[in-house]
């Protein structure tokens, strides 16, 4: 049997068992999986390898999974998927906050976690490819090349989540004009059928401090009705 030679996922998970069947599954389909039973190592490996998505669990020995999504979020823009059995709405919104882009509650099938990483991969897949909608976008010193995936401001690269970048990239569409919660929500997470708005909030303030961090254009949200870029300047409005 050739080794697979797909997209190399970082899976960061204690439990051997969990391990061993995300893993398998995945080698299965083509995926190589480079596994970290704690967040010491999966650091290390991350530093290494660099991978194209990586699989993490909340509740690790030493450093929380937590604190493996912010270190990752600090200089990349790779997919994070969260494997927990931490239910609770808070836990939710405290690991998309520090950078994931999808939750996947403890116990669950295989069939619901190959089709969440595909779908997160497809989304990935699309940011890096060019099409009739991709040409150069700008919004102010802010600019957007879709098709290469790439945002700046100024001479400043924003490095940005896929996610992040899609909903940027809607905001920067609408010209200024509001984007409404579920709009923007389908467009940050096009693979959900009933994306959950709650997503939005933690997205939207690390975006916002990314590019405002780098000079750019506010963004605002509108209480009740949605979030707009701010292409001429204004005062911005709490959010």
């Amino acid at each position: 049997m050739a080794a697979p030679d797909g997209p190399e996922v970082l899976l960061v998970e204690d439990d051997e068992p969990t391990r061993r069947m995300v893993t398998t599954n995945l080698g299965a389909r083509g995926y190589r999986v480079t596994e970290a039973p704690d967040g010491e190592s999966a650091l290390r490996r991350w530093e290494q390898r660099r991978p194209d998505l990586v699989i993490v669990d909340l509740g690790l020995p030493g450093i929380s999974g937590l604190a493996v999504i912010h270190r990752i979020r600090t200089d990349g823009a790779t997919p994070i998927l969260v494997l927990s059995a931490r239910d609770q709405e808070r836990d939710k919104v405290a690991a998309l906050d520090a950078g994931a882009d999808d939750y996947l509650t403890k116990p669950f099938g295989k069939a619901e976690l190959l089709a969440r990483i595909s779908a997160i991969m497809r989304r990935v897949d699309r940011a890096g490819v060019s099409g009739g909608t991709s040409g150069p976008l700008e919004a102010g010193s802010l600019q957007l090349e879709p098709g290469r995936h790439e945002a700046r401001v100024g001479e400043t690269s924003l490095s940005l989540t896929p996610t992040e970048f899609r909903l940027l990239e809607a905001l920067v569409r609408a010209a200024g004009d509001i984007v409404p919660h579920l709009q923007l929500a389908r467009a940050g997470w096009p693979a959900e059928t009933d994306p959950d708005l709650l997503w939005l909030k933690p997205h939207l303030a690390r975006l916002r401090s990314k590019v405002e961090a780098a000079g750019g254009p506010a963004i605002v949200a509108v209480r009740g009705v949605g979030y707009r870029i701010v292409v001429e300047p204004e005062a911005a409005a709490p959010g």
